[in-house]
């Protein structure tokens, strides 16, 4: 990591990453992650829940593929992008891993991007909930963030925006009652 805290490197964002990234970049794309997908697979009792009534996130779990955003964070703001994105994805998630990962920018351009994946042997691993489980731990939680509800929504709006779609997350959003 430290060759990439020096040259700059690429951050892929798949969940609230997409549409509040929080750091200075000089390049966007849209980018496809292979052996990852995108997942509520989190426990948060943080930003989008709370101890007595956690909420979920979205996890990169094993398997499949993930389409989302990635960014080119220029060298200059390497080091306090990389101390930011640990904080902001480790620090009240422990679950989460970095990892360096090959993504294909579209165009076909190949890079290796900073991401976070989850570890399935933490506890706040919450694993493949059904959507009626996912649907009513969202449907009540609320952290320092905001709603469980909100995140979801804004997440899969932002997906959408980039002409993409995720059915696992729609299919939560319409047990909830949420108009796509």
């Amino acid at each position: 990591m430290k060759e990439a805290v020096a040259e700059g490197f690429w951050v892929f964002g798949y969940g609230s990453l997409m549409w509040k990234p929080g750091f200075a970049f000089e390049e966007q794309a849209t980018a496809r992650l292979l052996g990852r997908h995108r997942r509520l697979c989190v426990v948060s009792r943080h930003h989008r829940g709370s101890a007595e009534r956690p909420g979920l996130v979205m996890g990169l779990d094993r398997g499949g593929s993930c389409r989302g955003v990635a960014y080119r964070v220029p060298a200059e703001a390497a080091a306090d992008t990389l101390a930011y994105l640990d904080e902001r994805e480790i620090a009240h998630y422990p679950v989460y891993r970095r990892a360096v990962l090959p993504v294909v920018l579209d165009g076909g351009r190949r890079v290796a991007a900073v991401t976070y994946v989850v570890d399935r042997a933490d506890p706040d691993y919450a694993g493949h909930l059904t959507v009626e489980q996912q649907a009513a731990i969202v449907a009540s939680a609320r952290g320092l963030s905001g709603d469980n509800r909100d995140y979801l929504a804004s997440t899969v709006r932002h997906i959408h925006a980039l002409g993409l779609s995720d059915r696992r997350l729609e299919a939560v959003l319409h047990a909830l009652g949420e108009r796509l």
